[in-house]
C-alpha cells in the first residue's frame, strides 16, 4: 500500500461511518472511470462488473451525456429546480414519452421522487394504500426494496431488518416467490388459497409488489407464467399491482422494462439506478393515470427530480433506446455471457447459473466460496459482487455497453479466480 493509499484509508477508518461496506473489501481509492474500466490512485486497471449495482448501464461516463451535462452547465442551466417546470423536465419527460412509452403502448404520468429508489417504492405504497384505503401489502421471500422503513418492511434479508432497530416493520405479509419452496410447489396456487380464505389470518391487500429478476436476493428470476399469475391473483383480490424494477430495469434483464415478454399491465412501476444513465442520483415512480389522485406535495422531497440527471437521462433514452439496436445487443451479449458463465460454474461441482439477459450470476453454493472468489478476481483486476439469502451467488452486473473483449477479458479473471480458490481448497483438503 502506498504513502497516499494509507493516509486515504486512514481517514476512512477514523471519520466513515460503520455502515461503509463495499470498500471494506475493495480497498482500491478510485480515481477515474471510463465505460467498463476503473482506475485507482496507483494507476492500477480494474474492470467493472458491478456498474453502480447497476446503477451505470451505460458505463461510467458516456461521452454524450458528459458532453451535454458539461454545456448545460457552462450555460447557467438550473442546478436545483424544485418541481418548477424546467427546459431540461420538459425534454426528458418528451425523451421518455417518445423512447419508451409510446412504442410500448404504455400511458403512465412519471411522478419524480426523492433522488433514490427507496423513496420511490415508498410512494407506490403509500399511494396503493391511499388508493385501495387497505394497509397490507403483500411482498415475497429474498425480495429488497430498500432501506427506509416502509421499503424495508418489504425486504426479506434479515441482516438488512435488523439494521432497522427495532421489531415492528408492519403492514407486509411475506409470501412465497416463484420456485422458493421447491419445484413441486405451485407458489400461485398458495397465494390465490390463502388470500382466498376468510380464516388465513391475512388482510386483504392494498397492494403486490415483486421485482422481475431479484438482485439482492440472488438473481432469482421469475418466469412470465408466474408474473401473469401475481397479475391475475392481485386483479381477483382488488389489490394494485407494483413492480419494482430499480435493478432490472433500464435493460438490464434484456428489454427496458424487465416484465415487457409477460405483457403484464403494472399500476405502478419504480425506476431509479441508471434512470439518470450517467450514475446520478434520480428515482421516479410511473403510476396508471387513474391512481394519480395525490394532492398537490403529498409526497414530496426538495430533492425530487435531479435536474441534471434529467439532461444525461434524456440523452439514454434518445441514444440508446430510440430504436431496437441496443436491445439487439444486448441479447447477443446475453448469450456471450451465459455460455462464459457455464463454462466458469464447471470448475465448482454443483455450481448452477441463475437469472437472464445482462442480470446473471452463479450460485456456488456457499456465502463463503463466492467470497472468495470475487476476493481473488479483486486481486485480479476484477470488481464483482456477491447476492442471495447466504451470498453464495456471483453476480454480474457489468455495464451494458461493455465491449465483446473487455467481457471476455473479464471472464477470464473471473475463471482464473475461481480455478485459484477451488484448487486451494482441494490442496486444503488433501
Amino acid at each position: 500500500m502506498t504513502k497516499d493509499m494509507a493516509q486515504n484509508t486512514s481517514i476512512y477508518n477514523r471519520r466513515e461511518s460503520e455502515a461503509r461496506s463495499y470498500c471494506r473489501n475493495m480497498k482500491a481509492t478510485f480515481t477515474q472511470a471510463r465505460g467498463s474500466e476503473l482506475f485507482d490512485v496507483d494507476g492500477n486497471r480494474y474492470i467493472d462488473f458491478l456498474a453502480g449495482c447497476s446503477s451505470l448501464n451505460y458505463g461510467h461516463n458516456d461521452p454524450d451525456m458528459k458532453a451535454a451535462l458539461m454545456d448545460h452547465i457552462a450555460g447557467d442551466g438550473i442546478a436545483h429546480g424544485l418541481d418548477f417546470h424546467t427546459d431540461a423536465k420538459g425534454a426528458f419527460l418528451k425523451a421518455f414519452e417518445e423512447s419508451i412509452l409510446a412504442p410500448r403502448g404504455m400511458d403512465y404520468k412519471v411522478m419524480m421522487t426523492g433522488p433514490t429508489g427507496t423513496n420511490a417504492v415508498e410512494a407506490a405504497i403509500k399511494l396503493a394504500r391511499k388508493v385501495t384505503g387497505r394497509r397490507n401489502v403483500i411482498a415475497f421471500t429474498n425480495g429488497f426494496h430498500g432501506m427506509t422503513m416502509g421499503a424495508l418492511a418489504l425486504t426479506g434479508n434479515a441482516s438488512k431488518r435488523g439494521g432497522a432497530g427495532t421489531g415492528s416493520l408492519s403492514d407486509v405479509t411475506h409470501m412465497p416467490f416463484e420456485g422458493s419452496l421447491g419445484e413441486d410447489i405451485d407458489t400461485l396456487e398458495l397465494i390465490d388459497a390463502m388470500l382466498s380464505n376468510p380464516s388465513s389470518g391475512i388482510d386483504a391487500p392494498a397492494a403486490f409488489v415483486f421485482e422481475p429478476i431479484q438482485g439482492e436476493g440472488g438473481l432469482n428470476a421469475a418466469s412470465d407464467a408466474w408474473m401473469q399469475g401475481i397479475e391475475k391473483i392481485a386483479r381477483k383480490h382488488g389489490a394494485l399491482l407494483i413492480v419494482d424494477d430499480i435493478q432490472s430495469g433500464c435493460g438490464r434483464a434484456g428489454t427496458y422494462f424487465s416484465f415487457e415478454s409477460a405483457k403484464i399491465e403494472p399500476d405502478m412501476i419504480t425506476q431509479a439506478k441508471s434512470l439518470s444513465g450517467f450514475g446520478l442520483p434520480f428515482a421516479a415512480l410511473l403510476i396508471k393515470p387513474e391512481h394519480d389522485i395525490w394532492k398537490p406535495a403529498e409526497h414530496n422531497g426538495t430533492f425530487r427530480g435531479n435536474t441534471h440527471a434529467f439532461v444525461t437521462a434524456r440523452v439514454a433514452m434518445e441514444k440508446f433506446w430510440s430504436d431496437d439496436q441496443f436491445e439487439k445487443a444486448i441479447a447477443g451479449k446475453a448469450v456471450v455471457l451465459t455460455t462464459a458463465l457455464n463454462d466458469i460454474a464447471g470448475l465448482v461441482e454443483g455450481a448452477s447459473l441463475k437469472g437472464r439477459g445482462l442480470m446473471q450470476g452463479i450460485d456456488v453454493g456457499s456465502g463463503d466460496l463466492a467470497a472468495a472468489i470475487c476476493a481473488r478476481a479483486y486481486d485480479l483486476g476484477l470488481v464483482i459482487e456477491t447476492s442471495g439469502a447466504n451470498d453464495e451467488v456471483i453476480k454480474y452486473l457489468a455495464p451494458l455497453t461493455t465491449s465483446p473483449e473487455i467481457m471476455r477479458e473479464g471472464f477470464d479473471i473471473l475463471a482464473q479466480a475461481t480455478s485459484d480458490v477451488t484448487n486451494e481448497m482441494k490442496m486444503a483438503a488433501e
